[in-house]
């Protein structure tokens, strides 16, 4: 699966255990992971500025920055979410031609799914991970 992840999903992944953490560390590598520069940038600031983290001591971080696909976003021609900021997140996926992205942001997961790609919460993706092969 192709697979963009938001940075809060990342963010739990790196500051604290659950779910989060084990996707990131153990069903993200599996899948083709797609970023852009500012959702790279995003996340770096959120971990400066909310937690107090430098990015460049942060091993999953560093392993994420080298395995994940960059993809330059284009804008999209209108506002799509009810948070604009989250608009970088569906034109990242857009430009990824990604089938999934991963969030726990009320304001995308309610346009599930968008240009065809799907939008789900860290459940839902273990969910269908683990759901049988559609016959």
């Amino acid at each position: 699966m192709r697979i963009v992840c938001d940075t809060n999903v990342l963010i739990a992944g790196i500051v604290s255990d659950g779910l989060c953490r084990d996707i990131v560390k153990r069903c993200l590598p599996k899948h083709e992971l797609f970023v852009s520069e500012p959702l790279l940038l995003e996340l770096q600031t959120k971990l400066r500025e909310k937690f107090d983290i430098d990015p460049a001591r942060v091993p999953l971080l560093a392993f994420y920055r080298e395995r994940a696909n960059l993809v330059s976003p284009s804008r999209l021609p209108n506002p799509v979410s009810r948070d604009p900021d989250d608009d970088v997140v569906l034109a990242t996926a857009l430009a990824a031609r990604a089938n999934i992205i991963l969030t726990g942001d009320k304001d995308l997961l309610v346009l599930d799914p968008y240009e065809g790609v799907r939008i789900l919460s860290p459940r839902q993706f273990i969910e269908t991970l683990e759901s049988p092969p559609a016959s």
